[in-house]
């Protein structure tokens, strides 16, 4: 299983990114992704997950309204929109996956790392005031 976000950089606060998790090695749609972030000297923190046969999706409430998170099936990515971002967003972001059947995203829990099995390398997302 192979894992490769891309798409962080530099943004002036209110700018958007859109973040991309390359999925690779599960079988079809047979897996659960994902998003955390790691601003230094803090704690990992989660930030949304997305189960890509059922489609359900969950946001932490520090981005719900800003960030939205979606599936390219074709294209076996995973998408993080991230609108109207804010200077505590800067962070390392990360997206790791686990197989469907382990995967517990519902609307109202969001999976600790623990929880999964693969990562990716991280994406640095930098906000600027």
């Amino acid at each position: 299983v192979q894992l490769v976000e891309s798409g962080g950089g530099l943004v002036q606060a209110g700018g958007s990114l859109r973040l991309s998790c390359a999925v690779s090695g599960f079988s079809g749609d047979d897996h659960g992704i994902g998003w955390f972030r790691q601003a230094p000297g803090k704690e990992r923190e989660r930030v949304s997950c997305v189960s890509s046969s059922t489609g359900t999706t969950n946001l932490a409430d520090s981005v719900k309204g800003r960030f939205t998170v979606s599936t390219d099936h074709a294209k076996n990515t995973v998408y993080l929109q991230m609108n109207r971002l804010k200077p505590e967003d800067t962070a390392v972001y990360y997206c790791a996956g686990v197989r469907e059947a382990k995967i517990r995203c519902y609307p109202n829990y969001l999976p600790f790392g623990l929880e999964y099995d693969h990562w990716g390398q991280g994406t640095q997302v930098t906000v600027s005031s």
